[in-house]
């Protein structure tokens, strides 16, 4: 069965644009014109990925996104005309997988899609356990779930990969390029936005960034995880 993605734009000529490259590369559309519409479309419809503009006439995107992750693990992909920084680091602080700033290149944006639904599909594996204690965090392998002292942790999709791919690797530096390769996999996001998703999953996970507890940082090198956690998982 084909993908389905949500569509959401206010400018009809927009998603009508973005349908036909989607339609083209394989991909089943919804639509949705306004951020009340594709919240209710999310709540009901099975999706594989949302493009969501930031700009729309009820509610902005960056709203449309922190009301979506409250219920949906589901990627989005963030559509700007702006190309501001700030608009960039809100969008991933509220949840966003990704960003493109209009106009944009169509393959461009398939590329994007595919690189955002193979992470996601991807079955991470340290061990044959569906759930990896470290520390008080439990991460739940199959729901990709986080807990904290058996509490959920409100953690996005990107977050939780990139606490995963620290813990598949203790001990090792990774600077802020190389984990933008290996966790994003393409080179389209900026390296700031690693400083990003580690200052907010730190937040998440209860971590002091003065001395911390999970995620290191290696002054002028990059992030370590702490290997003392995680020795015999890996």
């Amino acid at each position: 069965m084909a993908e389905r993605i949500l569509v959401v734009d206010d400018e009809k000529s927009i998603v009508e644009f973005v349908e036909k490259s989607l339609k083209r590369a394989g991909f089943e559309v919804e639509k949705a014109y306004a951020g009340k519409e594709a919240i209710q479309k999310v709540s009901v419809s099975k999706l594989s990925l949302i493009i969501l503009d930031i700009m729309l006439p009820d509610i902005d995107g960056f709203e449309v996104c922190k009301e979506i992750r409250k219920f949906s693990k589901v990627p989005i992909l963030m559509l700007t005309a702006r190309g501001e920084d700030t608009d960039k680091i809100s969008g991933f602080e509220f949840g966003a997988d990704d960003y493109l700033v209009k106009p944009f290149n169509p393959r461009e944006l398939i590329v994007r899609i595919q690189a955002i639904l193979r992470r996601f599909a991807a079955t991470p594996s340290i061990d044959e356990l569906n759930e990896l204690t470290v520390g008080d965090l439990a991460i739940e392998l199959i729901t990709r779930n986080v807990r904290k002292g058996g509490k959920l942790i409100d953690i996005t999709p990107k977050e939780y990969d990139l606490l995963l791919f620290l813990i598949h690797h203790p001990g090792q530096v990774f600077s802020r390029e190389e984990v933008k390769k290996r966790v994003w996999g393409h080179e389209f996001i900026e390296e700031r936005s690693v400083d990003v998703h580690i200052r907010r999953l730190r937040e998440k996970i209860g971590d002091n960034a003065v001395d911390p507890k999970y995620i290191m940082t290696i002054w002028g090198k990059g992030y370590r995880f702490n290997p003392d956690l995680v020795r015999g998982k890996s």
